[in-house]
């Protein structure tokens, strides 16, 4: 039987984390293993010491023999209960630091992929591989130490056992076992693909909820609850819909195996019955004989159980897998040393496509300079292209031609954690955390201090309304910053960046929601704030960047602009088309009010 396994041993990063996990948990898997040995073989011994006492006690009215070997099953008893309760200690607590460290090792390490890697997958689904994928595996982990390894020994060991009590009556087993074994086989061809469609509409489920939430207020606004109740209701049915259709199918196999030996059990009480009236067999023959056919009906039915609990492990493991297989597409070169001042950046031939070198460019032949101590501004309508240039600087993509450079160095020659210390960014849509608005700023820096923090919320014009709140900097934070509006987002993530004291500043489109007199303020302070600081700022505004040292117009992807805002004004068609549509605009309403 095949499956169509996603995981491959060779060169894979997850086998190669699964044998570190096998090392880590090796030892008390295998001293799990040894408990359940022992308690099935308490388990095995049972149904032949009762034959004994049958046979040896009960039939010739020995009560020496009965108290002999009533009290030699109960100590058996005793044994495989002590067993039985070490196993389940060392089994859970094994799969429960299993799970945790995977879902740790998991996280860390969709942390580490690029973006074009974590582009690839939906981030309803990265939470649920992280949660419900995890989960599964670890349960498998967990069944597999506390019940996959006892079935088998029992199921083998008591098929020994019976045919050595009764060679006869074996030939039962040779029917039953075979038949449960197609059953089993059965149950996995047919559970795998079930269960991976469980897992899609989970992932399909968690991102209507994640979207939900995220998009609360507008869905309020324009009151659409019976849209999203409606969607919402579409994508949980198809979860219903795959779930019951897998566990309907899945539910078929159980009884069936349990028909199959019952069947059995049934042949041999009446193959007994004829040997014990024929006088060729005794009655604890039987007796212990249809024990172990029962205890073979037990492991076989657990054997089900976990093959069902494999195939969900399966599913799951294949999609962790798919994660944990992606490798880090971002190098560098080791002995490329980055100047600790400067911050020159250069712009060579970029040309930039999200689909690799088949795709269609999102940048095409951007050449540019950004001196020390320069605000170099970028504009362009949406779309240009304006937020994937300044994102080749820390290497969130890297170029698909052309060269970006930070003080002569190829970015890509460059580890992009030594890049990263070196920029700050404030991005497009202000993004916060829970927490204390303290606690926001010092994410730029966590070891600054309480007059740093001040000073660089007074820099981003944001010590105002913090100290306006009740509790000033210590103001509790909800999910993404909800208790503040747009602009105090905006300053905030600004001082978070400034906290750093970055030697280049990226700024994009960062005051989009702040009115004008605060962005001047804003503008002053980074005037103000370092000698030397490189400001890469991307504005939707012309007035945003007019005052900027150079300013860059993009348009498709192109430069169709660079200089100051006075030579644009002459000799770039693009920008003189934003300068009319904006600032004479204005003009024409002020005359009007005039």
């Amino acid at each position: 039987m095949r499956f169509p396994f996603v995981i491959r041993a060779e060169g894979n990063p997850f086998m190669r984390s699964w044998s570190k996990y096998v090392r880590t948990y090796g030892i008390p898997f295998a001293f799990a293993f040894l408990l359940v040995a022992l308690e099935a073989v308490c388990d095995l011994l049972q149904p032949t010491l009762l034959s004994r006492m049958i046979d040896e006690g009960i039939a010739p009215s020995d009560r020496s023999a009965v108290l002999r070997f009533g009290g030699l099953m109960l100590l058996v008893t005793a044994v495989g209960a002590i067993a039985a309760s070490g196993r389940n200690i060392v089994s859970s607590r094994v799969s429960q630091t299993f799970g945790a460290e995977l879902r740790s090792d998991l996280y860390r390490h969709i942390q580490s992929l690029s973006f074009r890697n974590l582009d690839r997958f939906d981030r309803a689904t990265l939470v649920t591989r992280l949660t419900n994928d995890v989960t599964q595996v670890q349960n498998f982990v967990n069944g597999m130490m506390r019940l996959f390894a006892k079935a088998p020994i029992l199921c083998i060991g008591s098929l020994v056992m019976a045919i050595r009590l009764n060679p006869h009556l074996s030939v039962v087993l040779i029917v039953v076992v075979p038949v449960v074994g197609v059953l089993i086989a059965l149950n996995l061809r047919i559970g795998f693909p079930l269960f991976q469609k469980v897992q899609r509409a989970t992932d399909k489920l968690n991102g209507i909820m994640r979207e939900y939430l995220a998009g609360v207020r507008v869905v309020k606004a324009f009151n659409r609850f019976r849209d999203e109740t409606d969607k919402f209701g579409r994508v949980n049915e198809e979860y219903r819909r795959n779930a019951a259709n897998a566990m309907k199918r899945m539910a078929v196999f159980n009884p069936a195996v349990l028909l199959t030996v019952n069947f059995g059990i049934v042949a041999v009480i009446w193959l007994g019955a004829l040997r014990v009236d024929a006088g060729r067999m005794q009655v604890g023959h039987i007796v212990a004989f249809v024990n172990y056919m029962t205890q073979i009906l037990f492991s076989l039915m657990v054997i089900s159980m976990v093959f069902n609990m494999l195939v969900r492990a399966i599913a799951s493991w294949s999609r962790i897998g798919e994660v944990l297989s992606l490798r880090d597409e971002t190098a560098w070169k080791e002995d490329a040393v980055l100047p600790e001042t400067g911050g020159r950046i250069d712009f060579e031939g970029v040309t930039f496509s999200y689909s690799g070198d088949s795709g269609a460019p999102a940048l095409k032949d951007v050449s540019f300079a950004c001196l020390p101590g320069q605000t170099v501004a970028i504009i362009g309508s949406t779309g240009a292209g304006k937020s994937t240039l300044v994102n080749l600087v820390p290497r969130f993509h890297d170029v698909t031609s052309g060269r970006v450079s930070i003080d002569g160095v190829d970015v890509r020659d460059l580890d992009p954690k030594r890049i990263r210390d070196r920029v700050a960014i404030v991005p497009q849509r202000p993004m916060l955390f829970t927490g204390t608005i303290r606690d926001n700023i010092r994410w730029g820096r966590e070891e600054a201090t309480e007059e740093e923090v001040i000073a660089a919320a007074r820099m981003a014009a944001a010590h105002d309304f913090i100290s306006a709140l009740p509790e000033g900097y210590s103001t509790k934070l909800g999910q993404g910053g909800v208790n503040l509006s747009g602009g105090q987002k905006q300053r905030l993530s600004i001082a978070r960046a400034l906290i750093r004291k970055p030697s280049i500043l990226i700024l994009d489109d960062c005051t989009s929601a702040v009115d004008a007199a605060t962005e001047a303020l804003i503008k002053q302070s980074l005037r103000e704030y370092a000698e030397g600081l490189t400001c890469l700022l991307i504005a939707q505004r012309i007035s945003s960047v007019m005052d900027a040292d150079r300013i860059v117009v993009l348009d498709n992807g192109e430069v169709a602009g660079f200089g100051t805002h006075e030579e644009l004004l002459r000799g770039c068609r693009v920008y003189q088309e934003i300068y009319r549509s904006q600032i004479g605009k204005e003009m024409h309403a002020h005359g009007a009010r005039a």
